[in-house]
């Protein structure tokens, strides 16, 4: 066993990953505080060729140095725009035709391993303390929870996101 040097990895350059298609996902970043969070949620957009991330509240923009340690320069590749109150993004995702999901533990989540994707599916990340904002979540179509049986029942956000997306991209990808 070896590992594959870039060459062999057939990275995209800038301008072909502009030109690809791009899964019907849109990422809500709800009030993130940590600049490393927001950095990780672009590389792993990237990754999985997302659409879109809407920033929200708190969650600070590019650019930024400490969001780039993190991002890699997929600040450059993923598309993004930042919306001061959650529900405006909510508002503009409905419009669109956008299915609304947060990805919070409530009483009604249903766990990741039951859900199907639909196209045109948003997925709200809230704060690493406080979770998902009650705007989100009363204007959200479900939630979605990650089953898990530890002491903490807590994910690092940007985890969270990675599992998430991973779950989309396979299930679009597999059938």
């Amino acid at each position: 066993m070896r590992k594959l040097s870039m060459d062999e990895l057939n990275r995209l350059n800038q301008d072909e990953f502009s030109q690809i298609s791009k899964l019907p996902v849109i990422i809500v970043l709800d009030n993130i505080r940590s600049l490393n969070n927001i950095g990780s949620f672009f590389r792993t957009a990237d990754a999985f060729r997302v659409k879109n991330i809407f920033l929200c509240g708190i969650t600070a923009t590019p650019p930024h140095r400490e969001i780039h340690k993190t991002a890699l320069g997929a600040t450059e590749t993923v598309e993004w725009k930042y919306f001061e109150k959650v529900a405006d993004a909510i508002s503009l995702l409905r419009s669109i035709g956008y299915q609304i999901l947060c990805i919070e533990q409530t009483d009604e989540s249903l766990p990741l391993w039951d859900y199907k994707p639909l196209e045109k599916t948003a997925f709200i990340f809230g704060n690493e303390v406080d979770g998902v904002s009650e705007d989100a979540l009363s204007n959200c179509d479900a939630s979605i929870e990650i089953p898990q049986e530890g002491t903490k029942h807590s994910l690092n956000v940007a985890v969270c996101g990675g599992i998430i997306l991973w779950h989309f991209f396979r299930f679009i990808n597999k059938g």
